[in-house]
């Protein structure tokens, strides 16, 4: 039996979903995107997305959805000042963008795409057969039975997906808790990259003209253990004992906490199965890394899992999800838990500040290499044998002649499709790749300076998995594209 409701049944529809769906529809694959809430959250416990981020969404076109977007050049790593602009394209992030928002723009895209999104559908059972996975879900008009060729969990840390598929979820308990409260009403100092104080920390962050978010770490409170919500006076009154400052005639929108339990799920697929997201990696919130995170995943999968399902994919392609992904997940939840050291310890880590101040203030490579780290712009995939500094990593945006027009190298990746560049001239590159023109887009392009390679090849999610060196011509081209993108048509 081959009767699908979709070939890919995505499960929560937060920005790693919505991501997802998008990514799937432009190859081409049909997509079913389930949530429990009727309708999408209002609250944003994310304020941003991280510079690749920025870059992921400025290859498939979304940007100008956000409008205008300001971003935050210096940052911090675990409280030290860190100027991101260290590295080319670095920045500590988007400025002020609440999740809600990037959830619409995602929303938007993956439903013109052709996208289903089904909201008050909770997922309640999963059947994993050899061709197919079936999906049950609780509905205001019932229960419903799906069946789709893969399922994909993005449904959050308490990922139901993650739970029914049996795949562990380990990491370390809560220690510590932050507490924010969006308010209206009043202006407060802007704190971007947080203040440590004498009992703790506080952070201030605009969120308009005059609403802000107020997050603060109150060393002296224990963690709580009572499900009770916390209240607006609680959080008012612990702000002011730490930062001096009264916020109790404010209005509160929102009122919430986090903490530092950090926890990485030890397969990012099983069987049909597969995760992203928070279901596959939660820690705490610092350098908006957690959201994007998830954005990444998604566009790291869906191309490959597109090709799967289409039966285009090599040989374990889809296995190099969890293979490039996981190390990723597990190198944010380090620093995450470092910075959580160095921001929130107390006087006796004082000394350790110091040191690493210092190595921060007098060594550009420590800086580079921390500011690489949070934002994602310094991932490298193992794609093959070579050296050139570009293999493996993302290529950043170029300016680019094609014909007569100048354009942006991150247009050319709207389709969600491999490109080929052509650069300088014809090396071979057209006959070598013409098995392949199906699903990858040569593109004969020159750039503004000399170029210093022949042709590069960018895969769906803007890494290189192919270079070549000026006078190499096609040398490694067909080997390259039958590893990523499967035997010729």
């Amino acid at each position: 039996m081959n009767d699908f409701d979709a070939d890919v049944i995505v499960v929560g529809a937060g920005p790693t979903g919505l991501m997802l769906a998008g990514e799937l529809r432009l190859n081409g694959v049909s997509v079913t995107v389930l949530d429990k809430l009727s309708e999408p959250m209002r609250q944003s416990r994310a304020l941003g997305f991280s510079a690749r981020t920025i870059e992921e969404f400025a290859q498939r076109g979304l940007m100008a959805r956000f409008g205008e977007v300001g971003v935050i050049p210096v940052g911090h790593f675990g409280g030290v000042g860190l100027d991101y602009q260290v590295i080319e394209g670095g920045s500590f992030g988007a400025r002020g963008i609440p999740q809600a928002r990037t959830e619409a723009v995602l929303g938007g895209w993956a439903q013109e795409l052709g996208a289903e999104v089904r909201r008050g559908a909770e997922v309640t059972g999963l059947d994993t057969a050899e061709d197919a996975v079936t999906v049950a879900a609780r509905t205001a008009d019932g229960d419903i039975r799906l069946r789709a060729r893969y399922v994909v969990g993005c449904d959050g840390a308490r990922s139901t997906v993650r739970t029914l598929a049996g795949i562990d979820f380990p990491g370390t308990a809560p220690t510590i808790e932050l507490r924010f409260a969006d308010v209206a009403g009043i202006q407060l100092r802007p704190r971007f990259s947080g203040e440590r104080v004498p009992d703790g920390m506080v952070m201030v962050m605009p969120l308009g003209p005059d609403r802000s978010r107020v997050i603060y770490f109150d060393r002296t409170e224990p963690l709580r253990t009572s499900p009770d919500p916390i209240t607006f006076e609680e959080v008012a009154a612990t702000f002011e004992r730490l930062s001096g400052e009264d916020i109790s005639g404010a209005t509160p929108l929102w009122v919430s906490s986090t903490t530092d339990v950090s926890r990485q799920a030890v397969a990012y697929r099983k069987d049909r199965v597969l995760l992203a997201g928070d279901a596959a990696h939660i820690h705490l919130p610092i350098g908006a890394q957690g959201m994007s995170a998830g954005v990444q995943d998604a566009v790291n999968l869906g191309w490959k899992l597109a090709l799967e399902v289409k039966g285009q994919a090599p040989e374990g392609l889809l296995d190099t999800y969890h293979s490039e992904r996981h190390p990723v997940g597990a190198r944010i939840l380090t620093n995450t838990l470092a910075q959580r050291t160095l921001y929130l310890g107390g006087d006796e880590i004082a000394p350790l500040r110091e040191v690493f101040g210092e190595l921060v203030e007098n060594h550009e490579s420590v800086r580079r290499l921390l500011a690489g780290m949070v934002t994602g712009l310094d991932i490298r995939h193992d794609v093959g044998e070579g050296d050139h500094p570009l293999l493996g990593r993302r290529l950043p945006e170029r300016e680019l002649i094609v014909g007569d027009e100048k354009i942006s190298s991150f247009t050319l990746q709207h389709t969600g499709r491999p490109v080929l560049l052509e650069l300088g001239g014809d090396h071979g590159l057209r006959a070598a790749a013409a098995g392949w023109a199906d699903r990858v887009d040569l593109v004969a392009a020159d750039f503004d300076c000399e170029a210093p390679v022949d042709g590069i090849l960018v895969r769906p999610d803007g890494y290189v998995a192919w270079v070549a060196p000026t006078g190499a011509g096609a040398d490694g081209l067909v080997t390259a594209l039958t590893r990523w993108f499967g035997p010729t048509a």
